[in-house]
């Protein structure tokens, strides 16, 4: 039985108000987005590694360093808030118009440095090894449980999380006492193409969870997610893919 064809797909618009320029900001000696482009070519895992971008600047970036961009990304579907199912679909379908069909396909954020070739594998794997699995989103135990938030209501406030009565409530518990919680981080995502085309939605009903180990999980998002992420590659707590050279320049 063939494997399914799967496609990676790197998001990379050109505008971003915490981080201006984050995607194609210096980092450790190569463009942010270059390490999610080594990562997706060396984990052998996807048939093509295309871009989505609505900037010729990081389209000629990204192609540089061994990713594809067979088109730009519509102004409209690179909004502050334009949800991923717009771009993704919009990928998916004008390259099934132009006669090519991918089974599956990954979202892999520039935001996330430390996603290594071996993540990817690790992730297409269990993915493929999950019967009835619609998708597949990285996760993480959450740092700031929900059963200690709470929501502000007149002068007082209310826990955002019913504990049913818990004695002692869980606002009031030590963490480790605590269900665990997971929160989805930026590192992937990996669904049958479907998903979006034919249900308009990334994700479907029947989402597997991959647990990201150290830093795979670290998000680029703020300045001190950048700071923090420098010091971990400084103190050798983290470490990034290889980068292939970019065309027309020799490998250091």
């Amino acid at each position: 039985m063939a494997s399914p064809s799967v496609i990676g797909l790197i998001p990379a618009r050109q505008g971003s108000k915490r981080l201006p320029g984050k995607n194609v900001r210096p980092f450790a000696g190569h463009p942010l987005i270059a390490y999610s482009i080594g990562a997706a070519l060396d984990s052998g895992v996807f048939d093509r590694v295309v871009v989505s971008t609505d900037s010729p600047d990081v389209a000629r970036l990204a192609q540089s360093y061994g990713a594809e961009v067979p088109f730009l990304r519509p102004p409209e579907m690179a909004a502050d808030q334009s949800p991923d199912i717009e771009w993704v679909r919009y990928t998916l379908g004008r390259l099934v118009r132009e006669g090519e069909r991918f089974d599956a396909f990954s979202i892999l954020r520039p935001t996330s440095p430390f996603r290594l070739p071996a993540t990817i594998r690790r992730a297409w794997k269990q993915f493929r090894e999950t019967a009835g699995a619609e998708s597949l989103r990285a996760v993480e135990r959450c740092r700031q449980h929900p059963a200690k938030m709470w929501v502000l209501d007149g002068a007082f406030m209310r826990p955002l999380q019913d504990d049913g009565g818990a004695r002692p409530p869980w606002h009031s518990s030590a963490y480790q006492a605590l269900p665990p919680v997971y929160a989805q981080n930026a590192s992937l995502e990996i669904a049958w193409s479907r998903i979006p085309l034919e249900e308009g939605t990334i994700a479907g009903q029947r989402v597997v969870p991959f647990l990201t180990e150290n830093f795979e999980g670290h998000d680029i998002n703020k300045p001190e997610d950048w700071l923090l992420a420098e010091a971990l590659i400084q103190h050798g707590l983290a470490v990034l893919p290889a980068v292939r050279p970019p065309v027309g320049q020799p490998a250091a």
